[in-house]
C-alpha cells in the first residue's frame, strides 16, 4: 500500500470535482441543468478514453459484461447528475456539498434494504445523527423553525439535492454488484455514455446557444470531471478505502473557500453544524465498515476447509 500517494490522488480528486461543480454553478444563470450534464458526460469520454490508451487497457477496459447493470447504474448516476447540477443553480456552493453527503447515509439503509446487509446499532446510530445533520441544514428553510421569510427556491433546492442524494445512493449500490465483474473504467465510460445520450434528450426543453466563454466553461467542467474520476479511480489502487474514503469530506472545505471567495457566500452557523455532524457519521460509518471487514477476514482465514 501506498497510503500517502493514495490520499494525494483523492484529494486532486476533491479538488478537481469541487472545480468542476463551481463552473457548473457559474454557468447555471443561463444554462439548464440537463444541457450541463450534456457537456459534463460528453467531454468526459475523450479523457476515460486517452487514460485507458495510455494504459493499453482499451480493449478490456470496455469490455461489457452486464448490460443492465451498466443501464441501471448510467440511468441512476444521471439523475443524480441533473438533481446535482440544478441545487447548484439554487443553493450555496457549500450547501450543496454538504447536503449530498446524505447519500454516504442512505447507501448503508439502501444495502440492508436491497443487498441484504446487516446493519447495526452503531451504524444505524450513525446514521440517525447524520439525519440530525441534514434537518439542521433544512430547519432554515422550514416556516415552522425558520427566523424570518425563505425563498421557495431555496426549499426547491434542499429538495432537489436531496433526490440528487437519493439517486447517487442508488447508483453506489448498483456499483456495489458491478464491481464483481466489471471493469472500474468501463463503469465510468459507460456512464458518461449513458449520460449523455439521456441529457441530449432535454434538448427541447430550454438549451441555450452558449456564448464562447460559457462553451468553453462547460467543456472544461467535462474533462475535469473526467479527469477527476481518473484520479478518484487511481487512489483506491494505492490504500484501502478506510484510509481513502474519509477524504471526501475535505470537499466542504474547498466548497467554503470557493464559496466565499467566488460566489460571495457566506455559510450559516445551521450549515455548518449540519455539514459537521454529517461528515463525521460519514466518516464512523467508513471506519466501523473497515473495522467489520477485517473481523470478516480473520473468521474467514480462521475458518476450517469444511467451513
Amino acid at each position: 500500500m501506498q497510503p500517502v500517494k493514495a490520499i494525494s490522488l483523492k484529494l486532486c480528486a476533491v479538488v478537481l470535482f469541487i472545480i468542476m461543480s463551481s463552473l457548473i454553478k457559474a454557468a447555471s444563470d443561463e444554462v439548464p441543468a440537463g444541457q450541463a450534464v450534456f457537456f459534463r458526460s460528453l467531454f468526459a469520454v475523450p479523457v476515460t478514453v486517452v487514460w485507458l490508451i495510455m494504459l493499453g487497457q482499451l480493449s478490456t477496459g470496455l469490455r461489457v459484461k452486464s448490460i443492465w447493470g451498466h443501464a441501471g447504474r448510467g440511468i441512476a448516476g444521471t439523475m443524480a447528475m441533473a438533481m446535482m447540477f440544478a441545487g447548484l443553480a439554487l443553493l450555496p456552493l457549500p450547501e450543496v456539498t454538504a447536503l449530498s453527503y446524505t447519500s454516504s447515509l442512505l447507501i448503508v439503509i439502501f444495502a440492508a434494504l436491497f443487498l441484504g446487509e446487516k446493519v447495526g446499532v452503531f451504524r444505524i446510530s450513525a446514521v440517525c445523527v447524520g439525519l440530525i445533520g441534514v434537518l439542521v441544514i433544512l430547519a432554515p428553510k422550514l416556516s415552522v423553525f425558520g427566523g424570518g421569510p425563505v425563498a421557495a427556491s431555496e426549499v426547491l433546492g434542499a429538495v432537489v439535492v436531496l433526490i440528487g442524494a437519493t439517486f447517487a445512493a442508488i447508483a453506489q449500490i448498483t456499483i456495489r454488484s458491478m464491481v464483481q465483474t466489471e471493469h472500474p473504467a468501463a463503469i465510468a465510460f459507460y456512464f458518461s455514455v449513458t449520460a449523455t445520450v439521456l441529457s441530449a434528450m432535454t434538448m427541447p426543453f430550454g438549451w441555450v446557444i452558449p456564448s464562447g466563454w460559457l462553451a468553453g466553461q462547460l467543456v472544461l467542467a467535462g474533462v475535469i470531471g473526467g479527469a477527476a474520476q481518473i484520479f478518484l479511480t487511481l487512489s483506491y489502487r494505492h490504500a484501502d478505502a478506510s484510509i481513502v474514503a474519509p477524504f471526501d469530506y475535505a470537499s466542504m472545505l474547498f466548497a467554503l473557500v470557493i464559496g466565499y471567495f467566488i460566489f460571495d457566500e457566506v455559510p450559516t452557523g445551521p450549515m455548518l453544524i449540519g455539514a459537521a455532524l454529517i461528515a463525521a457519521a460519514g466518516i464512523a460509518i467508513i471506519l466501523r465498515e473497515h473495522h467489520l471487514g477485517l473481523k470478516r477476514g480473520r473468521a474467514r482465514a480462521l475458518r476450517t476447509p469444511q467451513g
